[in-house]
């Protein structure tokens, strides 16, 4: 998205060849943007400056993209051109009123289904400049905050976004490497009009390996007896290591190697070896750091001792289907009266007997890869609708059935 807003090319390396990248390459080249792949995880973007994207031809298909959705109701409310968004079934349930309500008081015309908080999306060209607003969010989102500051690069004055807890600053990283100015302070962060000068789109971009895909081999490799795993060229931003923490906690055996810069973010390899966990509670302040690993910390609180307690997570339960309910149902398929379900959590009993069990991963890709770790640790599983990890991690049965061949290999 940033490097469509530039005017020079930009060698983008280690892209994520998975159908949410793939959606936004989609919405980004309807929008006049020229990309080019190299080959699968290498692609050349170039704009047309901050104010060349143009009007689309059809209407912008997101897929399953949740991020590609609201960060994109936030770059396009602000241009004089009409647009309308459309998705896959799931990302057509989820909310979108979180991020409508503040792109509204800047002055942005956006209309949907469900009173707004629904696809399809239109959004109408915008009378001229948006307004810098101040805005306090009810939750720490990262999309709901980074929808804010797209919508602010545009804006007639500064726009202030405070949150109650820090959530993933991603964008913020990427957005000060493109010369945009911004100032921090606490949970609040403040981005200044862009000047056409001063974007400057960098030449090259190495993406860091994702966090939140390395769950699972981090989980993988704690609680699998006799696993050593090395995880190369890892993301360790601070606002998205809840997991290394967590695990951490439960006794998990994780050693950070190698630190770096990469893409201008810390990065790292990340050792993991086997270990006997127990069990934790964490709650609200942590949750922006590991929201989207609570399944797979749920199949670990089930390897260790004790009892896990998870709160402050309502947030699972709009993301590609109700979570909590989807790890209460489906894990417990696996180990029976091992978890209960909470309105914005879970309690997990740990080293409850597990069985062999048919299960579904709801066409939600965390679930699924999360339900294959937790077959693999137990006595094995028959998992419906697994596709559903090329949302965001093509290559994880084949990365799983190599670790496996090499474990029948040792043994």
């Amino acid at each position: 998205m940033f490097a469509g807003l530039g005017d020079t090319p930009v060698h983008i390396r280690n892209f994520l060849h998975a159908e949410d990248c793939l959606s936004t390459v989609g919405v980004m080249r309807a929008l006049g943007v020229d990309i080019e792949f190299l080959n699968e995880h290498e692609l050349v973007v170039k704009g047309n400056g901050p104010h060349g994207l143009s009007e689309p031809f059809s209407v912008l298909d997101a897929g399953n993209s949740g991020t590609t959705l609201r960060l994109m109701m936030g770059l396009l409310a602000p241009q004089p051109f009409f647009s309308t968004f459309s998705g896959d079934d799931s990302l057509t349930r989820r909310p979108m009123g979180r991020v409508l309500l503040p792109l509204a008081q800047m002055g942005a015309k956006i209309f949907g289904r469900s009173g707004n908080n629904n696809l399809p999306l239109t959004i109408l060209p915008a009378e001229g400049k948006l307004h810098g607003i101040y805005y306090e969010s009810p939750v720490a989102s990262a999309q709901v905050k980074s929808a804010i500051l797209l919508a602010g690069l545009y804006a007639d004055a500064p726009t202030t976004v405070t949150e109650p807890y820090i959530s993933r600053d991603h964008t913020e990283q990427m957005l000060a490497n493109f010369g945009v100015r911004l100032e921090r302070s606490r949970t609040s962060v403040t981005i200044f009009p862009v000047e056409t000068e001063t974007y400057r789109a960098p030449n090259e971009i190495i993406v860091p390996g994702d966090i939140s895909s390395a769950a699972y081999f981090l989980t993988a490799g704690s609680i699998i007896p006799g696993s050593r795993l090395l995880l190369n060229n890892v993301g360790i931003n601070l606002t998205r290591t809840g997991i290394l923490d967590v695990l951490s906690e439960m006794g998990a055996h994780i050693t950070l190697r190698n630190k770096r810069q990469s893409g201008g973010e810390p990065v790292a390899d990340i050792e993991v070896q086997a270990a006997q966990l127990h069990g934790v509670s964490f709650g609200a302040e942590i949750m922006p750091r590991l929201i989207d690993e609570i399944p797979i910390l749920a199949a670990a609180a089930l390897f260790a001792e004790g009892d896990t307690v998870i709160s402050g997570a309502e947030e699972l339960r709009v993301k590609e289907t109700d979570r909590l309910d989807a790890i209460a149902a489906e894990f417990s398929k696996i180990a029976p009266g091992s978890i209960e379900e909470r309105e914005d959590g879970l309690v997990i009993h740990g080293q409850r007997k597990l069985r062999r069990a048919k299960v579904s991963s709801r066409g939600d890709h965390r679930m699924a890869m999360s339900l294959a770790v937790l077959a693999a640790a137990g006595k094995g599983a028959v998992l419906e609708n697994p596709d559903s990890v090329n949302i965001s991690y093509p290559t994880f049965f084949s990365e799983m059935e190599r670790l496996s061949a090499a474990r029948r290999k040792s043994v």
